[in-house]
């Protein structure tokens, strides 16, 4: 079941769902709105004021300014905004697992021409999905290789 803005209020307020750095316009009706925290490109230094320029046919990656912490029985996916979308960037996104915490690191390609992405813009939408019971090991416990994650994380290479 995908959790209406309503029952994502409701559970923010109870504690039971908690989003660091939440702006309430943020919500859609079945979703959050995630903002730009940073911007990598290319894996250089990453940019975390004002625009970052990304060139067309080149790979770049966003930290949001949102935290998250998701409980045992909430996942998340996430999709790329239409507004990026139609402006030619293609993402490569999954879903949060049950149990995460931290920060998202979004990965995503220019394949149009030049694109400007202001710091604090919302870029992609996290939907909320109810699952229908509480997972036996949450992300923590099954890998937790992100768990706690603040910025840009590139991984292990």
């Amino acid at each position: 079941m995908i959790l209406s803005d309503g029952k994502l209020k409701r559970l923010i307020e109870q504690g039971y769902l908690s989003i660091e750095n939440f702006e309430e316009e943020n919500f859609t009706p079945n979703g959050y709105d995630v903002t730009v925290a940073e911007v990598s490109v290319e894996g250089r230094k990453p940019e975390k004021e004002g625009v970052a320029v990304i060139p067309v046919s080149t790979w770049f990656a966003v930290s949001t300014d949102e935290y998250f912490k998701f409980p045992p029985d909430i996942a998340g996916q996430i999709w790329i905004r239409t507004t990026w979308a139609r402006r030619g960037i293609i993402p490569s996104f999954g879903m949060i697992d049950a149990g995460f915490e931290g920060d998202l690191t979004l990965s995503a390609f220019n394949t149009h021409k030049e694109v400007e992405l202001p710091i604090g813009d919302t870029f992609a939408q996290v939907v909320f999905h109810l699952m229908d019971e509480d997972a036996k090991k949450t992300y923590d416990v099954r890998s937790g290789n992100y768990q706690g994650q603040r910025g840009i994380n590139l991984g292990k290479e």
